[in-house]
This record gives structure tokens, sequence and C-alpha cells, in this order.
């Protein structure tokens, strides 16, 4: 393990993309050391701002308030990075692989255009989880996000592929954008969910913040048995899937038709 904690409350933003597992084996740990950061203004060595301790495990933990570090994570292939606390923005922005688990809230753009690997988030989620950057056209284009809080507006804007789900409520324009890829929430579904998508799913298992767009056409009632084995998955991953959850049924909203119009949303309906 190699455990590493701030020296000092910051002050200005800090850029530490090279924040991941593979910079921190033990045989490289004074290396790791040297390694350039963004503090404000300035660049500076990693050691300079953080404390850095190894005993020759494997993971990557981080205890404190990260609340004001960026790039957490970024570009992570492999490896398990761990983080105490709360995480800054870009948190696991375009990471290919590997684990990163967060005990507390992430801000903005955590996830942002990943290809792969799984984050966990404990608390909250701010906006654009999973999103595309601004002039990009693709978001998350593979992984796993699951978020026990709630999540602010644009989760999985332009996502590709993978999976979201999202234990509170999920802030507007949800999914919004998409061409492939499943959202799932357990709260209530913000409005404008799925505006200008055109493939891809989302799952308001609790119920809807407001009505949906007009631009999506109301289908019939029915139990997707497509959704039954990742509602296993997130049962195994701690979410509160009911059977009611299982058994259905669901409404099925397909749009958006100023787009493909290939969308869906399903809504569970209480019976």
């Amino acid at each position: 393990m190699t455990l590493i904690r701030p020296r000092f409350a910051f002050e200005a933003p800090v850029e530490a993309e090279v924040l991941v597992p593979e910079h921190f084996a033990p045989t490289s740990l004074a290396k790791a050391g040297r390694l350039r950061v963004a503090y404000g203004r300035q660049s500076c060595p990693l050691e300079e701002l953080f404390e850095i301790e190894a005993d020759g495990e494997e993971a990557l933990i981080l205890e404190g308030d990260f609340s004001r570090v960026k790039k957490i994570g970024r570009a992570m292939t492999e490896g398990l990075l761990i983080v105490r606390g709360n995480a800054g923005m870009h948190l696991g922005s375009s990471m290919a692989g590997g684990t990163i688990r967060v005990e507390g809230k992430v801000d903005a753009w955590a996830g942002a255009m990943m290809r792969g690997g799984t984050i966990e988030i404990a608390g909250s989620a701010g906006p654009y989880l999973a999103g595309a950057y601004p002039g990009e056209l693709k978001g998350m284009m593979g992984g796993t996000v699951l978020v026990r809080g709630d999540v602010a507006l644009r989760a999985g804007e332009r996502m590709r592929r993978g999976i979201i789900a999202i234990g509170g409520r999920a802030g507007e324009f949800a999914g919004s954008h998409a061409v492939a890829g499943t959202v799932v929430v357990f709260g209530l579904l913000g409005g404008r969910a799925g505006a200008g998508s055109k493939r891809g799913t989302v799952v308001a298992l609790g119920g809807l913040d407001e009505e949906l767009l007009p631009t999506f056409c109301q289908g019939g009632l029915y139990r997707p048995l497509f959704l039954m084995p990742l509602l296993r998955f997130l049962a195994d991953c701690g979410f509160p899937v009911t059977h009611a959850h299982r058994q259905g049924p669901y409404r099925r909203w397909t749009g958006d038709v100023t787009s493909l119009g290939k969308g869906e949303i399903l809504v569970h309906e209480k019976l």
C-alpha cells in the first residue's frame, strides 16, 4: 500500500494527474515523489505537497481532504486507488482500467470520457458525471460508475457504452445525447432526461421528478427481461434492488424523435 496525505490545507487547486497506481510501485517511490504537479500557478514536486508512505502493498490510498485536488486517477489503466475523503474535479477522467473507490463525494466531470474500469462513489457526484468535455462528441465509452448518493445535472451525457448506477436522485439531462449505454436511477429522475438521445437506455426506478420531454413517445407496460441481469449485478453491489423492481412492470418511452429516436426511458410503475 502507498499512503498519501496532504501536508497542509491547499489554498489553490492542485492538478495531480500523476496520482495513479502505476506511478507508485515500491521500487519507484522516491522517483514518484519527484513527479511534478501544478499548485495554483506554480509547478512543484509531489512530495512538497503530500506525505508519501509505503509498505509494499499494491493499492494507492489517498487519505484526507482531496476536494481541491483535480485529475486524480486520470488515464488510469490498472490497479486500485482508494480516496478516504472527498475528491476534486475530473476524477478518473479518460481512465481505461482498474478501480477507483471514493469514500466521500466527488466534484464535476468524474469519469469524463472514461473507456473502462470501475469508479465507486459512496457520496454524491457533481455535474457531467461520465460525460463529454465541451467540443467532444463522445462521453463515457466503457466501464462502470456506481454512485450511492445523488448526482447533479448531465450524468452520462453523450454516452457511447457502459453502465452508470445512481443510488439517489439524478439531475436534469441524464443520458442526454446518448448513443448507447445504460443509466439506472434509484431515486427521482430529473427533467429533460434523454434529451437528444439517439439510442441508449435510462431506467427510472424511483419515478420522475417531472414529465418527460414531449419528443418522447409513450409505449406500453412490460417486464424487460434484459434488465434482470443488470439488477442482479447492482443488488450484488449493494444497491437497494427490490422484488418490485425485478417484477416490473415498466412503462417504455422512446425518443428523442428530434434525433434518431431509438433511445428509451423505462419508468418503473408502482402497483
